[in-house]
This record gives C-alpha cells, structure tokens and sequence, in this order.
C-alpha cells in the first residue's frame, strides 16, 4: 500500500489529486490547514481519505503531521502542492513597479519554505520507503526561458513574486534529486487551471491540471528525478 500526503488538498488542483491517487489504491492525507475543511475534504473523498492538520508556514503544524503519519506506519510520496498568488490591495497582480519586500516574503514563505519545511521534516519517513517520490508543485511561470521569450504566453504575465518563488521551487527540486539520488524528485507545472489561487480564471479544469501531478506522484523507482514537466513532456529551465 502507497501512503500519500498532498498538501492543500480541501480543495482545487490537491483534492483532484487526492482523489485521483485514492482511485489508484494510494491511502491519501489530505493536508489541509483548516482543520474542519480538511475533515470535510477527506469525509467526501471516502475510504482511503485521511484529514491530518498541516499549515506548511508552520514548524509546529509540520512537526504535528508527521508524528501523526509516521504513527500510522509511515510515508512514500509528498506532494508538495499548497501554494498562494499574492496580490495586492486592488486584487491586481503586482508588476516591477509595484511589488514591495513584504510581497515577495509572503509569496516565498508558503511557495519556496513551505516545500523546504515540509520536505525537511518528512525526509527520514521517506528514507525508509522503498520507493520515496516528492512533487513539487511549480509553474510554467517558473520558466526563465519561456517567460523571456516575448512570443510565449507566459511573457505577457507582469507578475514578480509568484513567478519568482515558482522558479526558486525549481531550483530546490533539482538540488534535492541530486542529493537523494533514491528518490524520484520532480517539479510540474499543472497549466492555467481554473482554481481559487487564480480567482478562477483558470483555462482548463483541475482533472486537466492534476494529470502531470497524479502521474509524477506515481513515478517508478527508475523514472525521471530532478526535472520539470507538464502534460506533454519536460519542460524549459
């Protein structure tokens, strides 16, 4: 049996992934940092569903969620997928001229430490599986080359500290992989999907945008590690 955390998973692109993995026979924790949503989110996935409070901005959360896993025998893959946009006060997306310090430090603490926190504290659970897998939730925004090129659509997204963040988790991953060279550690970009991080403005649906993230959380012992995927294959750095 594959035991499976996703956090942020009471709702968007990380229930669609629990749900998914619960179907392929995962038992899924369904991290939530609401702990009453993250009960409801399990209760409606069913069998294979298990609510565990995680609040990735928080050591004492994190610290928490694995005593719980580990007291239930342990984990094999982390989804790394609680993440936030930060905009400001109008709800527009703050460009160069407009993002501020504090901006960049809420994007980075949930984006870039949350991943690092969570990945930290789950390393010795995912030591002892024999088939460890971490997915990193990123973006096609993290893509230095696509969002330099002025004739991807990426480019025309004014936006700093999300983007920034997303290729800082791009980095992250494949310092990992090299280091854990055992297990399958990749980033994925899930496309524009209509969630609540984008107001919904999303261009496909979240059984669309979790398909990267369902069949990387699913990767072989001898799969890819340390690279950066969509739907259709590797992406550009």
């Amino acid at each position: 049996m594959t035991t499976t955390l996703v956090t942020g998973a009471n709702k968007g692109l990380g229930y669609e992934t629990a749900r998914r993995l619960i179907a392929a026979g995962h038992t899924v924790y369904v991290g939530s940092r609401d702990a009453a949503r993250g009960r409801r989110a399990a209760g409606q996935l069913g069998d294979g569903a298990r609510a565990v409070q995680l609040d990735v901005t928080d050591d004492a959360s994190v610290a928490a969620a694995v005593q719980t896993i580990e007291a239930n025998g342990g984990l094999d893959v982390l989804v790394n997928n609680a993440g936030i946009e930060v905009r400001g006060p109008g709800n527009e997306v703050a460009g160069a001229a407009d993002v501020t310090a504090d901006m960049m430090r809420e994007a980075f603490e949930t984006n870039v430490f949350g991943p690092v926190r969570v990945t930290h504290a789950f390393l010795p659970l995912l030591q002892r599986s024999a088939s460890p897998v971490v997915v990193n939730v990123s973006s096609g925004l993290a893509s230095l080359t696509q969002v330099s090129d002025p004739d991807h659509p990426a480019a025309a997204y004014p936006g700093v500290a999300y983007p920034a963040s997303k290729a800082a988790v791009n980095m992250i991953t494949v310092q990992y992989a090299k280091a854990f060279p055992g297990m399958r550690i990749n980033a994925v970009e899930p496309g524009f999907t209509k969630t609540d991080l984008n107001g919904n403005t999303g261009i496909q649906s979240v059984e669309e945008g979790a398909e990267i993230i369902v069949r990387m959380a699913q990767a072989c012992p001898d799969g890819p590690t340390g690279g950066y995927f969509d739907a259709a294959g590797p992406l550009p750095w």
